[in-house]
């Protein structure tokens, strides 16, 4: 199976978390547009949805589906995204998307995470993806200069030459070189720093379920 093919099994396995008659969290990324195209064949059963990301939003109103402010909310049953990374504990790496505190946020308010990923996405130790961190812009420098002291190699995110700017006009650092072994301190440790808005450490709340995609079928984790 392709990578594509096996995000498409576990957008159509997480149909199954989706509860009947409530709003619930969409994450943002490739896997989390196979979800979003799945939830469009029962947008019917749904309340609507609240997004991670403008470009969520957009994916999810193109369906027909319901789009509510998160302030409008004060819980849901679910939240389903992807992950760059996840552990064997549950704590993930995200941001590759540069929605890491927008989903961080939606996630916040739901009371499980369902994890949706190909099999690639489960590692031992969280690192080898570069770790994203969201940054007020006129702090990266000196927030660089600190998570370089933590051990690694922060480098802004650029597209065409200009910095990647986020949906609540932050920069991103992308840090290589971390061999995260405490999840939940180094989340911790990044975002006590003055001029980070977050990390991309899910660890103090991580995933309840991931839904993995393998060769063999969707693989289910529960923490």
């Amino acid at each position: 199976m392709t990578q594509d093919e096996l995000k498409q099994a576990v957008a159509r396995a997480a149909i199954e978390y989706v509860v009947d008659g409530q709003i619930i969290g969409v994450g943002t990324g490739s896997t989390a547009n196979f979800f979003i195209d799945e939830l469009g064949k029962i947008k019917g059963r749904i309340k609507g949805a609240v997004a991670s990301s403008e470009a969520t939003a957009e994916r999810l109103r193109s369906h027909g589906i319901t789009v509510f402010d998160l302030n409008e909310v004060e819980t849901m049953p679910v939240y389903i995204d992807g992950a760059d990374e996840i552990n064997g504990a549950g704590a993930m790496i995200k941001g590759g998307g540069a929605a890491l505190t927008r989903e961080k946020i939606v996630a916040s308010v739901a009371q499980k995470f369902v994890c949706i990923a190909d099999g690639s996405k489960l590692v031992e130790v969280l690192g080898k993806f570069p770790l994203p961190v969201e940054v007020i812009p006129m702090s990266h420098s000196v927030v660089a200069r600190k998570l370089a002291a933590l051990g690694g190699e922060p480098r802004l995110r650029v597209k065409d030459g200009q910095p990647v700017v986020t949906d609540n006009g932050g920069y991103i650092l992308d840090v290589l070189g971390l061999a995260i072994t405490d999840p939940a301190a180094i989340e911790d440790q990044i975002n006590n720093i003055v001029g980070v808005i977050t990390n991309g450490l899910f660890a103090r709340k991580g995933a309840t379920v991931c839904l993995l995609g393998t060769a063999e079928g969707v693989r289910k984790l529960e923490f």
